[in-house]
């Protein structure tokens, strides 16, 4: 590696907790295996996964790093003996497998996309975690088509404002929840239809008004459990539940089947860390070819809430699990 450090600044966690566990330290700069790059990150996107590593409660997969992050924006500096694609200079942005509050970041080359058209560091730097997300479990997954309608949680969260553009850019029919009516006016303000405030409104049948009773052809949920009854009435007809998160519990202590079987339901869902490096790279393809040309259109683009230096990651943190925030929370990192 030329021009490299040998060591570099990374957030490292001081055992688990509480944000004030994270501080800024000196580690060792990673070097590429032979099927990654080495990338100088300018700005890395903070996420739910991040927190709930720093708790304790995701641990990384074998082989990862065990810092914090997991997408990137930055210059490709090395790359492995196997690396094909991406040359030193090249500007990417990356979802990796971990490592990303650290000033340089190593990650497969199939993890790797081009630093779409008229993106800053941090608008880059925000796409690649949810976007895979979204991409998999919403259009993969669920199968969501033009003319159809989907209800997503989260409204505001990464993963649902990229949910909404994403789907009304596909030409389907978005509605969605969110806590306050403040919040619900910024999901239409995204593309959503309608939005439901959850804390004054019954979800489920305010979809039921919204769709004339037919109910929505897909639910992309991150709540679980306190959701899971009403996530299957607002279905319609071979209706999709997708589950990516279980923020408020996994366990459903009582449920009737009946209308899985009666309405030819399907639930299904996934997490993307533990997927293989493979795996990742066939997502990646489908965004370059599906979702990156949107993005240069500006048909779709991730609204930045708040930027924090690298050494202000518990305060990044802080905030997110505040849940005040509307869109994606950046670390700026260098450039």
């Amino acid at each position: 590696m030329t021009d490299v450090p040998a060591t570099m600044q990374a957030i490292q966690c001081h055992g688990q907790g509480k944000p004030d566990v994270m501080q800024l330290g000196t580690v060792a700069t990673p070097v590429p295996r032979a099927d990654e790059v080495l990338i100088r990150v300018e700005a890395a996107g903070v996420n739910r996964p991040d927190l709930l590593q720093r708790e304790g409660r995701y641990p990384p997969p074998p082989g990862a790093s065990p810092l914090l992050g997991l997408e990137v924006a930055g210059v490709v500096v090395a790359r492995g003996a196997q690396v094909s694609r991406w040359q030193a200079g090249d500007r990417v942005v990356a979802l990796a497998n971990g490592g990303g509050y650290a000033e340089f970041c190593a990650v497969p080359e199939g993890q790797c996309l081009p630093w779409p058209s008229g993106c800053d560091a941090v608008t880059a730097a925000a796409l690649p975690e949810t976007y895979f997300t979204v991409w998999a479990n919403l259009f993969e997954r669920g199968r969501l088509g033009a003319g159809e309608t989907v209800l997503v949680h989260g409204g505001t969260s990464g993963i649902g404002v990229t949910a909404i553009q994403l789907a009304v850019a596909f030409g389907a029919t978005a509605y969605a929840t969110a806590g306050s009516d403040d919040k619900c006016a910024a999901c239409v303000s995204f593309g959503a239809a309608a939005a439901i405030n959850y804390r004054s409104e019954d979800f489920a049948a305010r979809i039921d008004e919204l769709t004339a009773g037919r109910g929505v052809d897909v639910v992309l949920d991150m709540v679980g459990a306190p959701y899971f009854s009403r996530n299957v009435r607002c279905l319609s007809r071979d209706g999709r539940l997708v589950l990516i998160a279980f923020l408020e519990g996994a366990t459903v202590e009582q449920f009737d089947l009946t209308p899985i079987m009666t309405k030819r339901l399907v639930v299904t869902g996934s997490t993307m860390r533990p997927r293989t490096s493979a795996e990742k790279a066939e997502i990646a393809r489908a965004l370059e070819a599906m979702v990156w040309p949107l993005l240069g259109q500006g048909r779709c683009r991730p609204p930045i809430y708040a930027t924090f230096p690298l050494a202000h990651a518990a305060e990044a943190h802080a905030l997110m699990e505040s849940s005040r925030h509307v869109g994606k929370i950046v670390l700026s990192v260098s450039g």
